[in-house]
C-alpha cells in the first residue's frame, strides 16, 4: 500500500506498525524516526518559525487564521504524483496540520482516488484506538493489536507503581505567551502518571488562560510542553514561566516527542511524567524517555497534601 502521512503523529504510527517502506509522502515536520524524510517526498510545507519568540508565533498564527489563510501548504501536484492509496490526515486542529476537507478538495481537483483516513483523537484512549484504525486500514490489524497491547501493559505498570502515592496537582502549559493550558489527551497523561490535572479540560481544546488563573489552580508542579518544540525549546519557554509562578516547581518536557503528538510515544510521556512526579516509582532503565524532562526550577517535595497545607 502506498501511504501518505500529512501529520507527524501518523508518520510515527506507520513506522511503529512496521510500514515505513510503504510510506511515500510526509510533511516537513515529520522528524520521528530521524530517517522519516530521507527517502520520502515532502507534500506539506509551512513557515519555519525557528528564531521567532512565542508571542510572535502566536501573532502569526492568529493573523493567518483571521485572514482566512492556510498555515500549511499542500503540494497537490507532488501528492498526485505519488499515486497514494491511503492518506492519513486530521480535522482536530487547524494549527497542527492540513485538514481533511482541504485534502479531499485537492484530490477531487486532481482526479486522485486515494482513501483518506482522518485521525481525530480527543483522549489517550482515542489515540490507542487510532493506532488500531490505521492497522485495520493498512492491512496489519494483528501488528496494531500487538502494539496497543504492549502500550497498555506499560500503562498498567505505571498505574501499579503510583497507585498508593499522593497525587500532585499538575498544570501543563502548552504555550507561554500568551499562556495556554493543555487539553485533549494531555490531562489523561497526567492522570495516568499519578497526578491530578488542574486548569485543563480533558478531551477539549487547549484554552488560553492567564498566569493568575494558573496560580489560582494551586499546582504542586507545572510542566511546560509547548506545541512544536522539543526539550531545549521547551526549557527556553519554561524560564519565562518561572517568573510567573513563584515557589512552584517548573519542568520542561520534550513536547513534540512525547506529549502533544497523538501517537504511540504518548506512553513514553506518561512514564516520563511519572518519573518526575514520583521519583523512584519506576526504574529509569525501563523508561525510554527518562531524559526527556528537565527541571527549570529546583523541585521541592512532591508530597501534594503537605505542600498545599502550607500555602
Amino acid at each position: 500500500m502506498r501511504i501518505v502521512s500529512l501529520l507527524p503523529s501518523a508518520t510515527e504510527i506507520v513506522y511503529a506498525l512496521g510500514l515505513g517502506d510503504d510510506l511515500v509522502g510526509v510533511t516537513f515536520e515529520c522528524d520521528e524516526p530521524a530517517s522519516a524524510r530521507l527517502d520520502k517526498v515532502v507534500v506539506v510545507g509551512g513557515r519555519d518559525t525557528r528564531g521567532l519568540a512565542p508571542r510572535e508565533i502566536d501573532d502569526y498564527v492568529r493573523s493567518r487564521i483571521a485572514a482566512g489563510q492556510d498555515l500549511y501548504t499542500l503540494h497537490a501536484q507532488a501528492l498526485a504524483g505519488l499515486d497514494p492509496e491511503l492518506i492519513l490526515t486530521q480535522d482536530l486542529c487547524r494549527v497542527c496540520a492540513v485538514p481533511s476537507g482541504q485534502v479531499q478538495d485537492a484530490l477531487g481537483y486532481l482526479g486522485c482516488q486515494a482513501d483518506v483516513l482522518s485521525l481525530d483523537p480527543h483522549s489517550l484512549e482515542d489515540v490507542l484506538a487510532s493506532v488500531l484504525h490505521v492497522g485495520e486500514r493498512t492491512g496489519v490489524p494483528g501488528a496494531a493489536g500487538v502494539l496497543v497491547d504492549g502500550l497498555r501493559t506499560r500503562l498498567a505498570r505505571v498505574a501499579a507503581a503510583v497507585a498508593d502515592r499522593p497525587r500532585p496537582r499538575v498544570a501543563v502549559v502548552e504555550w507561554v505567551d500568551p499562556p495556554f493550558t493543555a487539553g485533549h489527551w494531555v490531562p489523561d497523561l497526567v492522570s495516568a502518571a499519578g497526578g491530578e490535572p488542574v486548569g485543563a479540560c480533558p478531551g477539549e481544546r487547549s484554552v488560553q488562560t492567564t498566569w493568575a488563573q494558573i496560580r489560582s489552580s494551586r499546582p504542586d508542579v507545572v510542566i511546560v510542553a509547548p506545541c512544536g518544540f522539543h526539550l531545549d525549546g521547551a526549557a527556553d519557554q519554561a524560564r519565562g514561566a518561572v517568573a510567573e509562578l513563584p515557589g512552584v516547581p517548573v519542568w520542561a518536557i520534550d513536547a513534540d516527542g512525547i506529549v502533544v503528538r497523538p501517537g504511540p510515544r504518548l506512553v513514553d510521556g506518561v512514564e516520563a511524567i511519572a518519573t518526575l512526579l514520583h521519583p523512584g516509582a519506576l526504574d529509569p532503565s525501563v523508561v525510554p524517555a527518562a531524559g526527556a524532562v528537565r527541571p527549570v526550577r529546583p523541585v521541592r517535595s512532591m508530597s501534594a497534601g503537605a505542600d498545599r497545607d502550607q500555602r
